[in-house]
């Protein structure tokens, strides 16, 4: 079972709530040097989500059924009620307003797109890519 899965508790594993996102999961502050030389290379997306929020559930899981990147985006998502601090330090070190859920796309290590709530969409990130 996915981490996802157990963050929203699916007993079940059909097809249809499979993710289409190859995630890495953000769990400390360091790894936002690894996102910023990474976006050097390739751009990297961030999903920030509120494991909380049913808004941001319903994001998160309409954006993993359109996505079909993962081989040109890095993909990090950040649990942000368990790692607020990890969050803090996005807005603050690639100067982007604070929202959740938000979807951030970073390359040349800055952010170059940022999206939230219902206009987080992954046909529109593949047009920004």
């Amino acid at each position: 079972m996915s981490f996802l899965n157990s963050i929203f508790g699916s007993s079940e594993n059909t097809e249809s709530q499979k993710s289409n996102v190859n995630w890495t999961e953000l769990t400390d502050i360091v790894q936002l040097s690894e996102v910023t030389a990474i976006s050097n290379e390739k751009p990297v997306v961030i999903f920030k989500h509120s494991t909380r929020c049913s808004i941001s559930r319903m994001a998160l899981k309409q954006f993993e059924r359109e996505y079909d990147l993962n081989d040109s985006v890095a993909a990090y998502f950040l649990d942000l009620i368990a790692h607020r601090d990890i969050s803090n330090e996005i807005a603050s070190r690639f100067n982007v307003y604070h929202e959740s859920p938000q979807l951030i796309l970073i390359r040349d290590g800055k952010a170059v797109y940022d999206v939230s709530h219902s206009d987080i969409d992954a046909v529109a990130l593949k047009e920004k890519i």
